[in-house]
């Protein structure tokens, strides 16, 4: 039986679990899967070990960048996005980007030639960035944290630094932040003024199902698109790594169909 498990700052709500789960059996495979918070002092003093006692590690926030010194060496869009999802034999991954495409595909949303404002640029913000100019669209970007967005800005072309969030005329808003989730839950990193100039809201948070930014998006006629999905897919890409498997863009719709089917709300 595989040893896996997840470790970020609080992952008391995550699905990860249900789904790794899921889609281990669906390939085959039993796995025992732990949920691992830890505070940044302890990330650090029992990573070393985790690495060595789990067959894999999936790593969420805030230590997708963390986690890169303890590593031997990244591969594939780990590299590209300096940010790491995924941890197997001392090498880091990042399925992410493909997530996220493959969700974005699934809702039917085009950005090739659309202005998309993403705020947060953290690990999973540098993911999804990088994937939306791959897709051809026109990326601003905004962070509380301006090293994040400078840093960002010096590693992919194109993309526009934000001082601040102005209402705009953006096809899509994508919260990569976190904020709407644990003890903020209820709060939305925007508000209805910069939401109503949107044609799409799309939050990476999963847990609760309708964020606050979704949520205010939704009562203004916006199209909402929730981030359970990309945590499926990216799940599937990584867990297709772990197994050493061939993905399929078709597999994981036909998995993820099922997998919501089986944990209906």
């Amino acid at each position: 039986m595989l040893k896996l498990a997840v470790v970020g700052k609080d992952v008391s709500k995550s699905d990860s679990a249900k789904m790794h789960t899921f889609d281990m059996k669906k390939m085959g495979h039993e796995c025992e899967y732990s949920l691992i918070s830890l505070s940044k002092e302890e990330f650090d003093a029992r990573v070393p070990s985790l690495l060595k006692e789990l067959d894999a590690l999936n790593v969420t926030i805030p230590y997708k960048l963390d986690v890169i010194p303890y590593l031997d060496r990244l591969e594939g869009d780990a590299k590209t996005f300096g940010a790491v999802n995924l941890v197997k034999d001392g090498v880091g991954y990042n399925t992410d980007g493909a997530g996220f495409l493959l969700m974005l595909q699934n809702n039917g949303i085009c950005v090739r030639g659309k202005k998309v404002l993403v705020l947060g640029a953290g690990g999973a913000g540098r993911s999804v960035v990088k994937k939306l100019l791959d897709e051809g669209a026109e990326v601003s970007v905004f962070d509380l944290r301006k090293e994040n967005v400078q840093a960002l800005c010096q590693e992919f072309a194109g993309v526009a630094a934000l001082d601040k969030v102005e209402p705009a005329p953006y096809a899509m808003i994508v919260n990569v932040t976190g904020v709407g989730m644990h003890k903020t839950e209820g709060i939305s990193p925007v508000g209805a003024e910069i939401l109503s100039c949107c044609e799409i809201a799309c939050d990476l948070i999963y847990y609760p199902r309708k964020s606050e930014f979704l949520r205010i998006a939704e009562s203004l006629g916006k199209q909402i698109v929730n981030g359970e999905g990309m945590l499926f897919y990216q799940a599937y890409y990584g867990d297709c790594i772990i197994l050493g498997r061939n993905p399929s863009a078709e597999e994981a719709k036909e998995f993820f169909k099922e997998y919501q089917l089986k944990y209906k709300d």
